[in-house]
């Protein structure tokens, strides 16, 4: 199970402490049993809070290793007038794909 965030762990304790709270005074209840029951039902609720907030979108990566943003994924497909976006994309150099491309480099380690 991934850590949870901060948003969930704020979101879920503001939760837990306003329902209970809301709800005591709600019910106005003095016995030992109805306290325990409303603080149970603010935990629960508040779990179910933090479970429900959306997680943060991950980026994909592409097989190589680089990158892809949802926009990339929305954008159409390159037009004949695009020229500008094409003789940018030519200039950038292509990322090495393998490990035994850099087996002729220094190493800092001993």
């Amino acid at each position: 199970m991934p850590r949870p965030t901060a948003a969930q762990l704020s979101y879920g304790s503001v939760t837990v402490v306003f329902s209970t709270l809301a709800m005591l005074l709600l019910f106005r209840t003095s016995s030992d049993l109805g306290i325990v029951a409303i603080a149970a039902a603010g935990l629960a609720l508040g779990l179910l809070v933090a479970v429900t907030v959306p997680a943060p979108a991950r980026r994909r990566t592409t097989p190589t290793g680089a990158t892809a943003s949802a926009h990339q994924d929305a954008r159409p497909a390159q037009e004949p007038g695009d020229r500008a976006v094409g003789q940018v994309q030519r200039t950038i150099p292509a990322a090495r794909t393998s490990a035994s491309a850099r087996v002729g480099e220094h190493s800092l380690r001993h």
